[in-house]
């Protein structure tokens, strides 16, 4: 385990450097309201998210970690700064092009799992490309569920399945377009311990055998220990990073914070 407190990315490379990260950000500011009454909920948030990597994101409640999530993701509108996904600046698109980006390159897995009641298992996860107008990849499709264990759960609607079982067609329903990135905001909320482990191992999983991209915010350090790494946020700034997590490391990471705000009130 290593904790590098306020890390600084280095600069991007060029066109003839290495792959660039599949999601990074400069200067990335998101304020609240104007004035005196102005809250600064993410401040100057540089930072790089390299492809086919799991990376949690964790800090203390109000502390901007879902902030910078809704920024990256283009579910929320930046006051200053750059979100890029890949080689786009998504800080600068339009609304009918950032919807479309996110349809294409950006898979979404949220606490509520959020499947159509009247849907099959298998029909909520082509769903992405029902709405997309784009054919289904079955081998993709065969190797999702196997990977996901749902080979035998795809004709069953949600209220037949367990809660680990339909955000395990959550996370597939995220994958089936190949996205860019998967971003995970809290998804083992509902579910309990044993059922929020598997679908943390699933996630897992996607990032090493499938090659995918994810980012999840959680306030969990068992959950973050999944991760490749985790990344932590305090009084809306980056304050630091945990190569290695184990949930031991997260919460002297979590600890560690609280320097960090003396820090920054100085």
């Amino acid at each position: 385990m290593t904790f590098t407190a306020s890390p600084t990315p280095s600069p991007l490379p060029g066109p003839t450097g290495a792959p660039r990260p599949a999601v990074h950000a400069r200067g990335l500011t998101k304020v609240y309201g104007s004035g005196a009454s102005a809250v600064e909920a993410l401040v100057d948030a540089d930072i790089d998210f390299a492809a086919g990597e799991f990376t949690a994101i964790m800090g203390p409640s109000g502390s901007g970690k879902s902030t910078l999530m809704h920024l990256l993701a283009g579910l929320d509108s930046a006051t200053r700064g750059r979100a890029l996904i890949g080689d786009v600046d998504i800080t600068g698109l339009d609304d009918r092009s950032l919807t479309r980006l996110r349809r294409d390159r950006v898979g979404f897995v949220f606490q509520s799992f959020n499947l159509l009641p009247m849907f099959t298992a298998e029909q909520n996860i082509v769903l992405p490309l029902d709405l997309a107008g784009r054919e289904l990849d079955r081998d993709w499709f065969d190797t999702l569920v196997s990977t996901l264990a749902l080979t035998d759960r795809l004709d069953h609607r949600p209220s037949e399945l367990s809660g680990g079982q339909q955000q395990r067609v959550a996370i597939a329903r995220a994958l089936i377009a190949k996205p860019d990135v998967v971003f995970a905001d809290e998804p083992t909320g509902n579910l309990d311990s044993r059922s929020g482990a598997q679908v943390l191992s699933f996630l897992r999983r996607s990032v090493r055998e499938l090659g995918r991209t994810v980012i999840m915010v959680t306030h969990d350090p068992s959950a973050a220990a999944y991760a490749d790494r985790v990344v932590l946020i305090a009084d809306g700034r980056i304050a630091g990073e945990i190569t290695d997590p184990t949930p031991e490391a997260v919460l002297a990471g979590l600890d560690a914070l609280r320097s960090f705000d003396e820090v920054a009130v100085r």
